[in-house]
């Protein structure tokens, strides 16, 4: 190693060979977003969208691939980078530089959380617009009632507050959508927040995020932002979005409003705005049920939170969105559901006994059982070879499984007990924080407090991956 050369820094090109002799590990030498382009400032607000026209779909989807790739590349820097952080906060025995280091790690692995939620998106993205190639820009969505007449029902009554909640790739985007569109239909105006579109810059403070919120949601509306008009520094912030939207976004017309919050859990890791928000939102709720003029106001806002787990930060009970509202908590589909989405895509042929077949790998899980039958119209597979060759890398779920067996893999502590999960015949109880994350990402279902596997796919697949 060359004199000039600092041990104690993390070298920005070789992180793996980093050395700890006491200095802080200096964020700015390995910087993830500058792999490539810059990471973070990578956009996926414009969701791909069917076209006719082959060659534009395609070069779509290599530019997402590209950004996929790059941003593979920053998580793995990072990942390194966080586990070398963790080694010296271990070793270190200096009180001083034990706190920097608690500190820069904290940092650190919400960096890392934020590169997690990007491939999170982008993958989704992908995978959707594949889906979509194959349904021959065919739209079906399967109603699991009575939840749309709850949702369509809530939606219309004054101050309403709508609680959307089911794992990963469960259809609550649909549903959300088909919500937004009914309501369209009733003449109000809608506007949808995807929180996993915020920028790490945008979730760095309360300031930051609540202007962000109010931009959007101006912009979604078509409306000028006039921040400078309605945001005055000598209130509070809470209290600078409440007249931003009481004193202009509700007051330009009687027409009631539906903001959407999807994605709402990316929220969960940042203490400095989970709280405030919700605190926010629960007293945009409260106002509504005021019978004064100020209640009439707040009577026009209809709210719709959309969120994959149940694992929040605990929140005083009067401070809480999460407990007044309508709960929807939205299930697999069942047999029945099955056979009519295999109808709709003209799959009629397919026999109940063969939908059982189909259900006894992957349940009803919306997207898993969507793919199987796109894939079997198209016929690409029969039944026969699409179920043997179902958890293996040639069958149609390969890439599904691979992204879930990464996110295990990046995350140690939930691999090792979903092992435990898979390779045990019977229920496991596992801490409450792991149980929810695996909830979240769809890998286990709850019976009582303990957990099981999904669907019968997960554990033929990750009981012979994992290590």
């Amino acid at each position: 190693m060359p004199d000039s050369e600092d041990p104690k820094q993390v070298s920005k090109n070789d992180l793996r060979n980093s050395q700890f002799g006491g200095g802080l590990i200096n964020a700015g030498t390995v910087n993830a977003g500058q792999i490539g382009a810059d990471i973070y400032n990578i956009h996926f607000g414009q969701q791909m969208t069917a076209s006719g026209n082959s060659v534009q779909s395609q070069n779509q989807r290599q530019r997402s691939q590209s950004e996929k790739d790059s941003l593979e590349k920053a998580y793995t820097l990072q990942s390194q980078k966080v586990a070398n952080l963790r080694t010296a906060l271990v070793i270190e025995t200096d009180v001083t530089r034990k706190f920097q280091y608690e500190h820069q790690l904290q940092a650190e692995e919400r960096t890392l959380k934020e590169l997690c939620d990007k491939l999170d998106a982008i993958e989704q993205q992908l995978q959707t617009n594949d889906n979509s190639g194959l349904a021959a820009n065919t739209t079906i969505y399967i109603e699991r009632s009575p939840i749309e007449d709850k949702s369509y029902k809530a939606i219309v009554q004054p101050g309403a507050l709508i609680r959307l909640k089911a794992p990963q790739r469960m259809g609550k985007t649909l549903l959300l959508e088909k919500t937004l569109d009914y309501a369209r239909h009733q003449g109000y105006q809608t506007a949808k927040i995807d929180l996993q579109l915020a920028d790490i810059d945008i979730l760095a403070n309360l300031k930051a995020f609540l202007q962000w919120l109010c931009v959007d949601v101006a912009d979604s509306l078509e409306l000028e932002p006039q921040l400078n008009k309605h945001w005055q520094e000598v209130f509070g912030l809470n209290k600078n979005c409440t007249r931003y939207f009481q004193k202009y976004l509700l007051s330009l017309t009687d027409t009631p409003l539906v903001l959407a919050i999807d994605n709402f859990e990316r929220l969960f890791e940042y203490p400095e705005i989970f709280p405030q928000f919700c605190l926010l939102l629960r007293g945009w709720y409260e106002a509504g049920k005021q019978g004064d003029k100020i209640g009439n106001i707040w009577k026009k806002l209809r709210l719709i939170v959309v969120h994959s787990t149940e694992s929040y930060p605990s929140l005083d009970s009067n401070h809480s969105p999460f407990n007044v509202g309508l709960a929807i908590d939205l299930p697999e589909f069942n047999l029945q559901q099955v056979t009519d989405l295999a109808k709709q895509q003209d799959l009629g042929l397919l026999k109940e006994q063969d939908l059982a077949q189909l259900m006894e790998l992957v349940g009803g899980h919306p997207y898993l059982v969507q793919s199987a039958i796109t894939h079997l119209k198209s016929q690409q597979v029969t039944l026969e070879e699409l179920l043997r060759l179902a958890p293996t890398e040639q069958g149609i779920f390969s890439d599904h499984l691979r992204q879930q067996l990464w996110h295990l893999q990046h995350n140690p502590q939930i691999e090792i007990r979903y092992k435990k999960v898979v390779i045990t015949n019977a229920p496991v109880r596992l801490d409450t924080e792991v149980a929810f994350k695996l909830h979240s990402l769809g890998l286990v279902r709850f019976i009582g407090n303990d957990c099981v596997p999904s669907c019968d796919l997960y554990r033929q697949y990750f009981s012979t991956r994992l290590e």
